[in-house]
């Protein structure tokens, strides 16, 4: 069991919430306004989770710069009112930041126990495992 302090309790809240209105911001055909909450949200909550100084860390690394900028300006887009190219842009940003950790997020949705099964599923399994970037060896 990971035990967490309630300040990043309300940081995995904050960054649940910020997915979710973000989602929800993509089903209503790109609203700018759900769009820019999830940002603020997501950004919020990992802060909370992390902390200020290693947040600002993770974003001025030089091998995430290009990641920093392109999300950076896609929030700049979002909240200027163009929210299909700044949701475009935000997501090679989040590719390039947090496309180290696809691997392990698979591997714990993994472990859930009805999200597991589906994601070990025998056709899925392989074309989820490419697309996260999962190596395995075929036997």
């Amino acid at each position: 069991m990971i035990w967490l302090s309630e300040r990043q309790k309300f940081g995995v809240g904050f960054t649940a919430g910020g997915f979710i209105f973000f989602l929800f911001g993509i089903m209503t055909f790109f609203d700018s306004g759900l769009l820019a909450l999830g940002n603020i949200l997501f950004l919020v909550g990992l802060v909370l989770i992390i902390g200020p100084q290693r947040t600002v860390t993770f974003f001025t690394r030089p091998t995430k710069l290009r990641g920093t900028l392109c999300f950076a300006l896609g929030i700049l887009l979002i909240l200027m009112k163009h929210a299909f190219i700044g949701f475009v842009l935000e997501s090679f940003g989040i590719l390039g930041l947090f496309g180290d950790f696809f691997g392990t997020i698979v591997q714990f949705l993994r472990s859930i126990p009805y999200i597991g099964d589906l994601l070990s599923h025998p056709y899925l399994a392989p074309t989820i495992d490419r697309l996260a970037g999962i190596d395995t060896l075929p036997v």
